[in-house]
């Protein structure tokens, strides 16, 4: 149909153009109708123009379809060359490849923000390794986990030798546990590797995922498990203890009463019911300790709100600022920027911050220029750090790694119940708590939400 149409046409303006030549010839050989030549040669001329344009329209609108699709030129438009009545056909099968080319880009266009919105939201970290070394975060996950630009594999050596080595012995398809040691405090990952190829070259895909509050949250399960355990049955042990105890003292104590004060047996009795007064006693207090202890059996529930970080320091302040005078301890409360916010239960936060500051107040207790620094900031990954630091002696070495235990404790009339709660706290809202040591001497907190 497009064949008998264009041949047509030019079948046409062929014969026009050779009936406009013949009157040409016929007027310079039979007559002498010079002007009227001139005007029917310049006629002929633009007819053998329009008819060599007419031939070669096909060809470069072709040439300028394949162009389009060659470059993915969306913009290119054939509708006019579907109009021509020769090229109808030919014009509108173009403007529909045309058009399929315009869907497919923008569903490829609509998959890769899909693509890229599910890269940003996502948790996990990604980061890409090239075979020359070259490293490409890929999400923003990955930009808050190293909290600094990490452009080759080279510069994972500052967040430690270990994580630095388990990233170079990954092979795809395995997946390992290994620890980061950051600016704002170490993290367990568990990293897995994959490989793809793009652009023909092999490349390394690692996700690394924080499993630090995974763990924590395990270990508190495990504890509260065993601190409930432990709470039945003493609790059923001591009950009846404490109620015989008294009981036999009420007893042995009114048998002496009843006795003569110069009957030798008075003498034993009253040393049995003191004896039986301090087993009463002491089972109470053990009765108090435990009930005490149950407190991190309980599931904690927080409830998040926005929180100016400012004024809950304000509020700290002034719960301790007796103390603070009282024992001749600065304290400041320096927050980056003052407008800075934190998302977290009120009453919780309050709650783990006293259990911190009071930690610091006891191990400055009778020291000279003692201090405490109670922080906030932004971290370079957009989380929220707070710290509590103070000039004290520090924590041992070989203190830290149980400091988090329930039950554990380095103060003498300490109850190991302080720290276990923060970290309960600190679970509850996905933040993380880590101690480390101040600049100078000391220990300081990290809250990081």
């Amino acid at each position: 149909m497009v064949c008998s149409r264009f041949q047509a046409e030019i079948g046409v303006r062929t014969a026009l153009l050779a009936l406009t030549l013949f009157v040409f010839a016929w007027i310079v050989l039979a007559t002498s109708w010079i002007a009227t030549g001139v005007l029917v040669l310049t006629a002929a001329v633009a007819e053998a123009v329009f008819l060599a344009r007419y031939a070669a329209r096909a060809s470069r609108e072709t040439a300028r379809f394949l162009d389009a699709l060659t470059y993915e030129d969306v913009t290119q438009s054939f509708a006019g060359f579907s109009q021509d009545g020769a090229s109808q056909d030919l014009g509108k099968a173009m403007a529909r490849v045309m058009a399929m080319l315009r869907a497919s880009r923008s569903e490829r266009e609509e998959q890769r923000r899909l693509l890229q919105t599910l890269l940003d939201h996502m948790p996990v970290a990604l980061v890409a390794i090239a075979p020359d070394g070259t490293v490409e975060q890929l999400n923003p996950a990955a930009r808050r986990l190293f909290e600094t630009p990490v452009k080759t594999v080279r510069d994972f050596q500052p967040f430690g030798e270990a994580f630095a080595a388990g990233i170079a012995s990954l092979k795809p398809g395995d997946s390992a546990l290994v620890p980061i040691e950051r600016g704002s405090g170490p993290l367990h990952l568990k990293i897995a590797a994959t490989e793809f190829v793009t652009n023909g070259s092999k490349r390394r895909l690692l996700s690394l995922q924080n499993i630090a509050n995974e763990l924590s949250a395990q270990e508190l399960a495990a504890w509260q498990t065993v601190i409930r355990t432990m709470a039945h049955e003493v609790m059923n042990s001591l009950t009846p203890m404490t109620s015989l105890a008294a009981t036999a003292r009420d007893l042995v104590e009114e048998a002496a009463r009843d006795l003569p004060a110069d009957t030798p047996s008075r003498e034993h009795l009253d040393e049995a019911a003191m004896a039986l007064a301090t087993v009463a006693k002491r089972s109470e207090g053990l009765l108090q300790f435990v009930q005490s202890h149950r407190r991190l059996t309980h599931r904690l529930t927080a409830r998040p709100e926005r929180l100016s970080v400012r004024r809950v320091f304000v509020r700290l302040h002034s719960l301790i600022a007796p103390e603070l005078e009282a024992n001749g301890i600065a304290f400041t409360t320096p927050v980056e920027p003052e407008t800075l916010e934190v998302t977290a239960d009120a009453v919780l936060l309050d709650q783990a911050l006293i259990n911190l500051l009071r930690n610091a107040l006891d191990a400055l207790r009778g020291r000279p220029d003692a201090k405490i620094v109670l922080a906030a900031q932004r971290t370079p990954s957009g989380q929220v750090l707070i710290t509590v630091s103070d000039n004290g002696p520090g924590i041992a070495a070989e203190q830290r790694e149980n400091i988090f235990a329930p039950f554990y404790t380095t103060k003498r009339e300490g109850t190991g119940v302080g720290l276990t709660l923060v970290r309960q706290i600190a679970a509850v809202h996905g933040a993380s708590v880590v101690l480390s040591e101040t600049p100078g001497g000391g220990a300081t907190f990290k809250l990081t939400f």
